[in-house]
């Protein structure tokens, strides 16, 4: 008599780490040799203005290391404009503010991404780029304005304000940004805004930058509570004091600032504006209203412009560091993953942002 068949329940094969994909390597020798100083010494001539010549053995061996190891791996290092300097000039592929990161994520070349960020551009471009392993050297590198929302936040947004259009601020969760119609960044936030036909818009969750959207359009806009832990601390007095000492230097400001800033500025714009702002106009003094380090990498192509630094710092971007990059190569740490359950309606927004036509 034959048996009968047995039907075992299927088992769905474990999701392999980005260290069993790629392997794990051996750290590779991090003295400063001979060899690494002649073949960093043309990466050291870009930050020499910022790094003691006494200290650059402690980071040529890291970034020869680091620039061998991304391409044996066949990884691509994209670095936010906070990133410093040693990072920025010496171990980028791709440099820029939330915008240009995420527009460039998705024409990357490579299997592995390292984000050298925060953990929401990391969300980002893992969106983007949901084939591709994405790469964070330090979970912790988290930010104010993404840890105000949640998901949850939203959905009660929307019941209290039912047909309203969200627009969310791209420095949020992937869970936030599931539950928004589109995303925008500081740079193309107002013309997000007038995208839709509503009176009425929910931008969402930086406060400033939302005050001062509604200041440049005929629109109501509602907001919500969130700051940046960095552009909060500019005040406007602080800048008159500056003006007052010296009248020439320039102010240029970030529109996450309260508008009480953007109104004693001479300019305001996302970081990219900031920057194409000093390029073109060559001031001979000017004041970054900012996170510290985007001077010193600007400074690196205008030597001739004096940047006066009131140096707040972001104590999530200066998470990262050489080490940790190394690392993150290595042994393929720490990756980003999003649930499939939100991935889909995050990425929608995401892309909605990339595509809108200004």
């Amino acid at each position: 008599m034959a048996m009968e068949a047995q039907h075992l329940p299927q088992t769905r094969p474990a999701i392999r780490t980005a260290a069993e994909r790629f392997g794990v390597w051996e750290r590779p020798d991090l003295t400063y040799s001979p060899a690494v100083a002649k073949e960093t010494e043309h990466l050291y001539e870009r930050v020499r203005d910022f790094i003691p010549a006494i200290e650059w053995p402690i980071f040529a061996p890291y970034i020869h290391a680091i620039n061998r190891l991304k391409k044996e791996r066949g990884a691509v290092i994209l670095a936010h404009n906070y990133q410093t300097p040693e990072i920025f000039h010496c171990v980028a592929d791709i440099k820029g503010d939330s915008l240009q990161l995420a527009r460039d994520a998705v024409s990357v070349d490579a299997e592995i991404i390292v984000q050298c960020g925060v953990h929401f551009m990391a969300e980002t471009s893992k969106l983007l780029n949901p084939q591709k392993t994405v790469l964070i050297p330090d979970g912790r590198a988290g930010c104010s304005l993404s840890e105000s929302i949640t998901g949850a936040d939203v959905r009660l947004l929307r019941e209290r304000y039912p047909g309203v259009p969200v627009v969310t601020y791209v420095n949020t969760s992937a869970d936030v940004k599931a539950e928004t119609d589109i995303c925008c960044t500081s740079a193309n936030a107002v013309d997000v805004v007038n995208s839709f036909d509503s009176d009425t818009v929910l931008c969402i969750p930086d406060e400033y930058l939302a005050m001062n959207v509604a200041n440049q359009t005929h629109k109501k806009i509602l907001t919500w509570k969130g700051h940046c832990e960095v552009h909060e601390r500019f005040t406007a007095d602080e800048l008159l004091e500056y003006k007052k000492a010296d009248p020439r230097i320039e102010i240029v400001a970030h529109p996450e600032c309260h508008p009480s800033v953007l109104a004693v500025s001479d300019f305001a714009g996302s970081t990219k504006g900031m920057i194409d702002y000093v390029k073109t106009n060559r001031p001979a003094r000017v004041l970054l209203v900012t996170e510290c380090s985007m001077a010193s990498n600007i400074q690196v192509e205008l030597p001739e412009v004096d940047f006066v630094k009131p140096c707040n710092l972001c104590p999530h971007m200066k998470r990262i560091t050489l080490p940790k990059i190394l690392d993150s190569l290595l042994f393929m740490t720490e990756e980003v993953t999003v649930d499939p359950a939100i991935a889909d309606r995050a990425r929608l927004a995401v892309e909605r942002m990339i595509n809108l036509k200004n």
